[in-house]
């Protein structure tokens, strides 16, 4: 079985989630299990050293919250900062905010000022891209830091909600959703 066969076969399936007529597929039971969470983490190491091979990013932000959850993991794998970009106003000092479109309404994203320095390359790492509009407020946020963003990857994409078209950097996901 491939990786992508066996980390979709992992995802947990919840119809009706989080509204009627959604089927939510869950990454929880990927980080229950050992050999699941190496599995992704690994896939996404070899993505990322296979399509920049020779160009190391300097920087993964990880996107408030399930970002957090394998982002530290690629930043201390490749010799890489984590930065996190979190919902307004939980990050302490001065930061960026900028404020997105998402699926049920708008929000506001924020990024601590110095936390990336001009010229430095990134990579933004979610759990899901739907509508896009979170992944493209933190690419607004790398942009205002003078970063570069390189790609953004994502567990599960959701293609037909072409999300990915608002993004500044290529897009990847492992599992792709149906509609």
């Amino acid at each position: 079985m491939s990786d992508v066969a066996y980390l979709k076969s992992a995802l947990g399936v919840h119809a009706n989630f989080p509204q009627e007529g959604i089927t939510f597929l869950d990454i929880f039971p990927l980080l229950r299990d050992p050999l699941a969470f190496e599995t992704l983490i690994t896939h996404l190491i070899s993505h990322i050293t296979t399509v920049h091979a020779g160009v190391k990013p300097d920087v993964i932000v990880g996107l408030d919250a399930r970002g957090f959850l394998f982002g530290p993991i690629i930043a201390m794998r490749l010799g890489a900062a984590f930065v996190p970009v979190r919902k307004a106003g939980k990050l302490p000092g001065a930061c960026n905010v900028v404020e997105y479109k998402k699926e049920y309404g708008v929000d506001r994203f924020e990024m601590q000022k110095d936390a990336i320095k001009p010229g430095q390359t990134v990579i933004v790492v979610d759990d899901l891209i739907a509508t896009g509009g979170s992944a493209a407020g933190a690419g607004e946020l790398i942009q205002q830091a003078g970063g570069k963003t390189l790609e953004y990857l994502f567990v599960v994409g959701l293609p037909f909600l072409n999300g990915d078209k608002k993004l500044d950097a290529p897009s990847y996901w492992i599992v792709e959703a149906e509609d």
